[in-house]
């Protein structure tokens, strides 16, 4: 009884990291698309009425929350200078999951030309659709 025991938690353990490893490649894909400035990659692992937001932290102006459509935001990745370097550095990933939803913290820092311009932190929800976990919601938050 203590090997099956043993054996279950083991297997339950290699699924539940498996099923994070999934979710954190679609973030992988969402970055490697916006690094790249392809937004036919980013939508690969995006829902087509993905919600996205922005929380813009500034002691002297105070919280701001922004809405961005989707078509917005496709269109100004792809209208990113070729000469701007930039980089959004995800600090870690905490993943939760609960069937066919996941939800992601990553804290990170953003780099315009190797230069700190904000950090904060991304949260994003994704569902998994078919055989592909795809973001749902994107919510950062932004600080000097």
């Amino acid at each position: 009884m203590k090997t099956y025991f043993i054996l279950f938690f083991l297997f339950l353990c290699i699924y539940s990291n498996a099923q994070k490893q999934e979710v954190q490649k679609s973030i992988d894909v969402f970055f490697e698309g916006f690094h790249q400035r392809d937004s036919m990659k980013i939508k690969s692992v995006c829902a087509d009425k993905m919600i996205l937001q922005s929380i813009s932290e500034s002691s002297s102006k105070g919280n701001k929350l922004s809405d961005e459509s989707t078509k917005e935001f496709y269109k100004s990745i792809a209208s990113i200078p070729l000469n701007m370097k930039f980089q959004e550095k995800i600090l870690n990933y905490n993943i939760q999951i609960d069937g066919t939803m996941a939800h992601v913290w990553a804290p990170y820092e953003f780099y315009i030309n190797d230069k700190l311009s904000h950090r904060g932190v991304n949260t994003f929800t994704l569902f998994k659709e078919k055989d592909i976990w795809k973001i749902i919601y994107l919510i950062d938050t932004r600080r000097k």
